[in-house]
């Protein structure tokens, strides 16, 4: 089963500094039919305007990804952690008993990023964090292994999360196709980051997202598709 989801009926937060589009209920958004995706909890597609940025605030058991687009993300928290990711990077945290973090847009350019929560299995974990800085045509006609669970040795994914998740990203060339198998008791989260693609007959452009229950998909790109997966268990 497969549902679509229209970018241009998402949650909105728009201050100027910050033009986020939000896939879950977040902040100024709330709708109590959307709040999360199984232990998918927040994914904001953020722009943010060169010199500004989020200032330190805290966190708590939350798994959280920063999928950078395009622009550089300039990350500093409370466990003395420093850096700047660019196109195709990714940086997570794990929240834990308690962090203090900043992200800003310190470069000329407009940063746009992908910002991703996920929900711990259990609560109380150490603190972490941790930057991979991927070459972008690493995804380019194959999937990228991103992220998994902790504990998980068949996936070369170098970021654990203490979640039973699969995180991937792919680029598949115009006129190009790629697969994806969502297999018995398990559910998946796709959002097409840039470009346009169709998804077994659902057309979708930048931005837009499918929800994907126990159905193996084919993605066939128009333009350039960069597709972004989070594939997990089932949820009742």
């Amino acid at each position: 089963m497969i549902r679509y989801i229209d970018h241009t009926k998402m949650g909105r937060g728009q201050h100027g500094w910050l033009d986020s589009h939000f896939h879950f209920s977040f902040a100024e958004y709330f709708n109590p039919d959307n709040i999360q995706f199984g232990d998918l909890r927040v994914i904001n597609d953020d722009m943010v305007m060169p010199g500004t940025g989020f200032p330190t605030h805290p966190h708590r058991d939350m798994e959280i990804l920063s999928y950078v687009v395009s622009g550089a993300l300039t990350h500093g928290d409370s466990m003395g952690n420093e850096q700047t990711l660019t196109r195709g990077q990714v940086q997570y945290m794990s929240a834990g008993t308690g962090v203090t973090h900043s992200e800003f847009n310190l470069g000329s350019e407009v940063l746009r990023f992908l910002q991703i929560w996920i929900l711990p299995d259990a609560a109380g974990y150490e603190p972490n964090y941790g930057d991979y800085r991927f070459a972008f045509e690493d995804r380019v006609g194959k999937w990228l292994p991103i992220a998994t669970s902790v504990g998980n040795e068949k996936s070369e994914a170098p970021i654990r999360i203490h979640q039973d998740m699969n995180v991937f990203a792919t680029v598949v060339r115009a006129g190009g196709e790629e697969s994806f198998a969502v297999g018995e008791g398990r559910q998946a989260y796709m959002v097409l980051i840039e470009g346009e693609a169709e998804v077994n007959g659902v057309k979708l452009g930048a931005r837009d997202a499918l929800e994907i229950t126990e159905e193996d998909i084919t993605i066939h790109a128009g333009k350039d598709a960069h597709v972004l997966i989070l594939e997990m268990q089932k949820q009742a």
